[in-house]
C-alpha cells in the first residue's frame, strides 16, 4: 500500500528505529511505507513512524479494514508444533524492511517445553543492528503472536546478540521478496 494519509486523530506511534514513542497530530499527512502484520509504517520528512495495530482507526476506517483484512489473510492454523509456531512468527515484520522475522534471518532459537499439559515457548532472536530502539517492538509482536495460539500458555521472547546478525542470514525467499538474488 503506497499512498498519502491524513491523520484523523492524534494517535501513539513509535519512531523508528528509535523505538522512542511520539504523537501524531491530527491533520498531519504522511506516505505509507509498508503496512504488513497488523502494523502501519508512515513516513514524512522527518522520518518513519510505526501505528500499531490498536491505533490503525486514526488513518482512516479504509486503510484500517486494508490492514485487518491482509492479517486476517496471514492468520495461521493446524496442528500445534513448531511449524505452526514459525508460520506465527512470519506475521511479525521489521517496520523498516518488508520482510518478516523469520525470512529476514532474526530467529535464532524457537523451543516448546511441555509440562502438566500446558505449552511454553521460548525464542531468541536478534535485530538487523545492535543500536536499534525497534527490538522491544519488535520482540513484543512476536511474543503476542505466539501467546495468541489457542495451545500456548506462555511465552517468552529474548532478544540475543551472538551471533551477530548478517544479510547472509536472510533466507532464499527473503532475497527473492527483496530482490536481492
Amino acid at each position: 500500500m503506497s499512498k498519502d494519509v491524513t491523520i484523523r486523530r492524534n494517535c501513539l506511534a513509535t519512531l523508528i528505529p528509535s523505538g522512542d514513542e511520539v504523537t501524531l497530530a491530527e491533520g498531519a499527512t504522511y506516505s505509507i511505507a509498508q503496512s504488513l502484520g497488523g502494523s502501519v509504517t508512515l513516513r514524512d520528512l522527518n522520518g518513519l513512524y510505526r501505528v500499531g495495530e490498536t491505533d490503525l482507526d486514526a488513518l482512516g476506517q479504509e486503510i484500517k479494514d486494508q490492514v485487518m483484512g491482509s492479517q486476517k489473510k496471514e492468520e495461521v492454523s493446524g496442528p500445534f508444533g513448531e511449524d505452526l509456531l514459525w508460520d506465527a512468527l512470519r506475521g511479525c515484520y521489521d517496520p523498516e524492511i518488508p520482510l518478516n522475522i523469520v525470512d529476514l534471518g532474526l530467529v535464532y532459537d524457537l523451543r516448546i517445553e511441555e509440562d502438566d499439559g500446558k505449552r511454553k515457548v521460548f525464542v531468541k532472536m536478534t535485530l538487523t543492528a545492535q543500536g536499534c530502539g525497534m527490538g522491544p517492538v519488535i520482540a513484543d509482536d512476536a511474543k503476542t503472536r505466539i501467546a495468541s495460539l489457542d495451545e500456548v500458555s506462555e511465552a517468552s521472547v529474548e532478544i540475543v546478540w551472538d551471533p551477530p546478525w548478517n544479510p547472509k542470514m536472510i533466507s532464499a525467499e527473503g532475497k527473492k521478496v527483496l530482490g536481492l538474488e
